[in-house]
């Protein structure tokens, strides 16, 4: 879908909890990741290689505009200097390329729904991952959570007669990318982070580029001047909702980017049934039906903890 961390930044004011100005921010990116599919599909005929390729480098572009204009060379300055952090973008630059060629793919396809499935099943992935890679603990509600998510895949699996992998590559790559993530934390920006990964990626941008111009011919520039512009506004795209995520994050309570984070999904969900009419046979239903539920699950164990740790807050002062 995009680069966008894992909603890891609680607000620590009581007051963020009622910030408009949040609840816009966090509406507004995960409405505009929701309709991504809807824009990939009006660059046809572009090859996803050639859209991944030109949204790298766009969004490099548009990113060392952004840092020139607000003059924040300095602190991005300091995060290059970090060779640990830089090199640990690198790996989330790669994650972020499998994600995009991916979810680009899925959309050029007709497989928007399944692509859906695969952001639907991501906070559950990323509580997995937790367990085998960070070692953490999870509570009862929590396994049931992932059981139930582990049989809704199988159930669609067996519906289609093959594993649904667009679905599990969306929500791995975009789990392991939140990871780490989470390990750079507060010392890279949202800016600092996509202009690291998509550098990272220039190089295999530009080759991927001459490649495909060897091979299918370009399209920038060669489908009219809607087209291009299309093209051209891969960049902004790219980075703006990444801006607004960033802002919602530093307003809104955790409990309320968990919620909201669901909003992108479901409208990809919408897109894929009523705007292009992809099939949902009854196993597909069945399979969305049973993520569903263990969503609900995973976000009743939210808000048990969100409340507890509130009492817990409250009877310490």
């Amino acid at each position: 879908m995009t680069s966008a961390p894992p909603a890891t930044a609680p607000s620590r004011t009581p007051r963020a909890g009622l910030s408009r100005a949040g609840l816009v921010y966090a509406v507004s990116a995960y409405a505009l990741w929701g309709f991504l599919p809807i824009y990939f599909i009006a660059l046809a005929p572009t090859t996803p290689v050639e859209i991944v390729a030109w949204r790298i480098l766009l969004s490099l572009v548009f990113c060392g505009l952004l840092i020139a204009v607000t003059r924040t060379w300095r602190s991005f300055a300091r995060v290059l200097r970090d060779r640990r952090v830089v090199l640990i973008m690198g790996a989330a630059g790669a994650l972020i390329f499998v994600n995009w060629l991916t979810y680009v793919y899925a959309a050029l396809s007709g497989q928007v729904v399944e692509a859906a499935l695969g952001y639907f099943i991501n906070p559950i992935v990323t509580v997995f991952l937790g367990v085998l890679v960070l070692r953490e603990r999870l509570n009862a509600v929590q396994w049931t959570a992932v059981g139930i998510s582990i049989v809704a895949v199988v159930v669609l699996a067996v519906g289609y007669g093959q594993v649904p992998w667009i679905a599990l590559v969306l929500a791995f790559s975009f789990g392991f990318y939140g990871l780490i993530k989470k390990r750079v934390g507060p010392r890279v920006d949202a800016v600092s982070g996509l202009t690291l990964e998509t550098a990272w990626l220039a190089p295999l941008a530009a080759v991927l580029l001459v490649v495909e111009g060897a091979t299918n011919g370009l399209t920038m520039g060669a489908e009219g001047a809607w087209h291009t512009v299309l093209l051209l506004a891969a960049g902004a795209i790219t980075a703006i909702p990444l801006l607004l995520f960033a802002a919602a994050s530093r307003r809104l309570p955790l409990i309320y980017m968990g919620f909201i984070q669901y909003f992108a999904p479901f409208i990809q969900f919408l897109v894929g049934v009523v705007i292009l009419h992809e099939p949902m046979p009854l196993e597909r239903w069945i399979g969305f039906g049973l993520v569903w539920i263990a969503l609900v699950v995973l976000t009743f164990d939210l808000v048990r903890g969100a409340r507890a740790a509130r009492r817990a807050s409250l009877a310490a002062l």
